[in-house]
């Protein structure tokens, strides 16, 4: 029997429109699995009636998917603490506040530098890293990065926020930041983000609400 091909999950942001999803199996939400298609169009906008599907609103409300001014600079720092270095990219941070509620000694909120290597043990940074959502953290033992646990490709959508990409789908015309990930990356749902199409957080400033998700 001749081997088969495996299909590649894809998204693909589209210009001033929707994020073209295909081959996705695992879309779900807070409340549980969602009816995923072979071919779906995922709201970025944050104007849908029907979210997280789109349903157009992203041409009657003047939606624009270019990067705007003011966003942070796309740049990795390394930090060097035990026999651990931890990388960090602020540009493509969700601030879902995981590290900070996890680990304060180390991830350190209103503090510089706010990243304290050697503020707690190797194993409990790395279990703290190993939950952001976006990439923005990771880190590196003896010379080899972590980039986000393997599976099959999947989107949650999570409530009032980001979609939580994780599994490695391609993501389409689209230059990650500075040691991004491939495996993991939160994408911009609520139209605001100044780094499109990743989110940046703006979705905490802008009060963005999803009573459905």
């Amino acid at each position: 029997m001749g081997s088969q091909t495996k299909v590649r999950t894809t998204i693909t942001p589209t210009p001033d429109g929707p994020y073209l999803v295909r081959d996705l199996k695992n879309l779900s939400n807070q409340k549980g699995p969602l009816d995923a298609k072979p071919t779906m169009a995922l709201c970025r906008c944050g104007g849908s009636a029907n979210k997280p599907f789109c349903d157009g609103t992203h041409a009657k409300n003047g939606f624009s998917s270019a990067k705007q001014e003011g966003r942070l600079e796309d740049r990795r720092t390394s930090d060097e603490g035990e026999k651990i270095t931890i990388h960090d990219n602020r540009s493509i941070c969700a601030h879902s506040g995981r590290c900070t509620d996890a680990l304060p000694s180390v991830f350190r909120l209103g503090q510089e530098p706010w990243i304290d290597p050697k503020g707690a043990g190797r194993e409990r940074i790395m279990a703290t890293i190993r939950t952001c959502p976006s990439g923005a953290l990771s880190y590196s033992v003896e010379g080899v990065e972590y980039q986000g646990d393997e599976g099959e490709p999947a989107i949650l959508v999570s409530p009032d926020g980001p979609y939580v990409v994780t599994g490695g789908p391609d993501l389409l015309d689209t230059i990650l930041g500075d040691g991004a990930s491939r495996n993991r990356f939160t994408l911009c749902r609520c139209g605001g983000s100044k780094n499109k199409p990743f989110c940046d957080g703006t979705h905490w400033h802008v009060g963005f609400i999803d009573d459905k998700n």
